[in-house]
């Protein structure tokens, strides 16, 4: 596949005319880290973000216990750490368990049950479902599907699943029931684990809520940095600034229904929330972005400041309590900003990466190992 990043078309002449490179270098990477900053909404925004009101969530930290989660980072920490060291140093981006996962408030102790690293028993299906504008940019992006990869290496298996980047999540949400149903799926139990990064955690409950003929193949939902409760950077945001992606180098996108940053306002989701109950029956879980300071891209430091005038507790796009699926089970805080977590820029593109990405680097072959380890032993232990 041809690569169509405008910067990767210079290195030829980099010899022959370092000065003329270097120049175009800087134009190019500019133009492309200008089309990615438009995914930090903040950055196409013309008015100031409005501080703390009555309409923003406490910023006080409760146990997760006091704020009907099920608190459950000990068993994924046990989890995640077992699969980092025994076979993460061999993968891409290769981070310590300390490292990986930030320490929140008081973490419960561990279990001390060992962990089972062996095949998959239930050959769990991980279905991804993106954010915003990733058909924009995805093939620019040309991700090289280590994930999936690796994780057929023990008989789990990862597909992404296609939706509008720029339309709204009742728009996503019926494309999502689409896909389900046109799976081929053997009899028995439902291996599908709907695994929603950024805003496509709330399309996907709304496929859950509006669609019942789906449940019955859907094992688990995950919020992977799930913009669950919006985001206060969308009420700054317009629908035609999120369409600029639509320029993005190589994007064959469309806007679809132009829903998309209005389904992120807080005020949206709240009144979503507000009036549809999630199914029972379902296993929900929420893995929350919550990084370190230092661990914030260059290019996502102005969204990181302008969302913490609201809450510091951010990943430059989402406070982190806004990604928290409503009695869900906690599997732990990731010690990575919002695209670190799921769009691996600087795998593909190191120049933009050296530049602007700047802490893109995580090992998410063995988080979504870990994830999918995790739903597998906990959905048994219901019976499910």
């Amino acid at each position: 596949m041809q690569e169509s990043n405008p910067v990767a078309g210079l290195r030829d002449r980099r010899e022959a005319q370092p000065d003329r490179h270097r120049r175009a270098l800087w134009r190019d990477g500019a133009g492309v880290a200008a089309a990615l900053a438009c995914l930090a909404l903040a950055a196409c925004a013309t008015r100031p973000l409005i501080p703390y009101s009555a309409d923003t969530p406490p910023l006080a930290l409760v146990a997760a216990t006091q704020a009907g989660i099920q608190d459950k980072r000990a068993r994924f920490r046990e989890i995640y750490c077992a699969v980092l060291e025994t076979h993460g140093a061999a993968l891409d981006d290769y981070r310590a368990c300390e490292d990986a996962l930030t320490r929140v408030g008081v973490e419960p102790a561990g279990t001390g049950v060992p962990v089972d690293l062996g095949q998959s028993r239930r050959h769990l299906i991980a279905v991804m479902v993106p954010g915003v504008g990733y058909d924009c940019f995805k093939p620019w992006l040309s991700s090289p599907g280590t994930v999936v990869k690796h994780l057929r290496r023990f008989g789990y298996d990862a597909i992404m699943l296609d939706v509008d980047g720029l339309s709204s999540s009742t728009n996503n949400a019926r494309q999502i029931r689409d896909a389900i149903l046109a799976m081929q799926l053997p009899p028995g139990a439902p291996q599908l684990v709907l695994i929603g990064y950024s805003k496509g955690a709330p399309d996907i409950l709304e496929a859950l809520v509006a669609y019942p003929e789906i449940r019955s193949r859907v094992a688990a939902m995950v919020s992977a940095a799930g913009a669950v409760g919006g985001s206060p950077l969308a009420n700054e945001a317009e629908q035609f600034q999120a369409d600029m992606l639509r320029h993005f180098p190589g994007a064959i996108c469309t806007s679809g229904d132009g829903g998309a940053v209005q389904s992120l306002r807080p005020a949206t989701r709240r009144a979503w929330m507000a009036h549809h109950a999630l199914p029972p029956g379902l296993r929900y879980y929420s893995l929350v972005t919550f990084p370190e300071p230092d661990r914030i891209s260059s290019i996502l430091r102005s969204s990181y400041e302008k969302l913490s005038r609201v809450d510091a507790r951010n990943d430059s796009q989402v406070i982190f309590y806004d990604q928290v699926v409503p009695g869900s089970t906690l599997l732990g805080y990731v010690n990575a900003d919002h695209w670190a977590l799921a769009v691996p820029i600087a795998r593909t593109h190191s120049v933009i990466g050296s530049l602007f990405v700047t802490q893109n680097a995580y090992p998410r072959e063995a988080l979504t190992e870990a994830m999918l380890r995790f739903v597998e032993e906990d959905v048994a232990m219901f019976g499910q």
